[in-house]
């Protein structure tokens, strides 16, 4: 997809026609090579922004993938950090790229330097975590649920967390009515509606359910105080608004 190393046109239709997890689990060994890989100008962006909220021992990335996010609490968390996927096949990619503790070579990462990583197969709608966390993040999972099941996965998310903890996420502004990215996102979960009803199982992605002002709603029904900081390394649009915002809630 875009490049030679991305999966071919055969392989994102047979990953569309599957379930989620059986998709990703087929799409895993390439999708570092996709549009669909959290941009590096974004992890960026929110590590700087999310440092100045430290400091930070223990760190969640929840719907880890390949473990971007990882990558990004390994930059922020100083004891340990748990990547959380219910994709056997992303989950075995990012084992890869960051080894749990006892598993990379001494050569590779001196003993004492940097969190300990470990990896979790599990559904985010039903984390397996006592109060644990001082952060938690997500990049680009939350279109792989309904509006029906946000509320429930914050909660989640919220009972992971220590008093005081914090869940952090991007979330950007919405493309300019009548723009080539309205009209294509909007295509998008158009096709994707109908290929759901007429199709199983259904592969729910969506790009257009995960409006601010329910996302806000849901987070502070969760028990979370919530606040937006604007991710100014990303730009600003012609009218002066932030393109991306970091949400910020915080278990209180």
């Amino acid at each position: 997809m875009f490049t030679e190393q991305g999966p071919t046109v055969r392989e994102l239709a047979v990953q569309a026609l599957s379930s989620i997890e059986r998709g990703y689990d087929l799409l895993a060994p390439k999708f570092d090579h996709t549009p669909y890989r959290t941009p590096d100008r974004v992890l960026d962006a929110v590590t700087d922004e999310v440092r100045r909220l430290g400091p930070f021992d223990t760190g969640l990335d929840v719907c880890c993938g390949t473990g971007a996010g990882v990558g990004v609490l390994r930059r922020l968390c100083r004891e340990r950090v748990v990547g959380v996927d219910f994709s056997a096949g992303m989950l075995a990619e990012a084992r890869a790229a960051f080894p749990p503790e006892g598993e990379r070579p001494a050569e590779e990462e001196p003993a004492g330097e940097g969190p300990a990583v470990d990896w979790v197969r599990a559904d985010a709608r039903s984390l397996p975590f006592a109060p644990a966390f001082d952060l938690a993040l997500s990049f680009g999972a939350f279109g792989h649920f309904l509006p029906a099941e946000r509320f429930g996965l914050f909660a989640e998310v919220h009972g992971s967390l220590r008093p005081g903890g914090q869940f952090v996420f991007p979330i950007g502004a919405p493309p300019p009515v009548g723009s080539r990215a309205y009209w294509t996102l909007l295509g998008f979960d158009a096709a994707m509606r109908v290929r759901n009803a007429l199709w199983r199982p259904q592969f729910v992605m969506y790009y257009r359910t995960f409006r601010l002002g329910d996302v806000l709603e849901d987070l502070t029904r969760a028990g979370f105080a919530v606040r937006l900081m604007p991710l100014a390394e990303l730009g600003r649009r012609p009218d002066g608004s932030p393109r991306a915002r970091l949400v910020v809630a915080t278990r209180e």
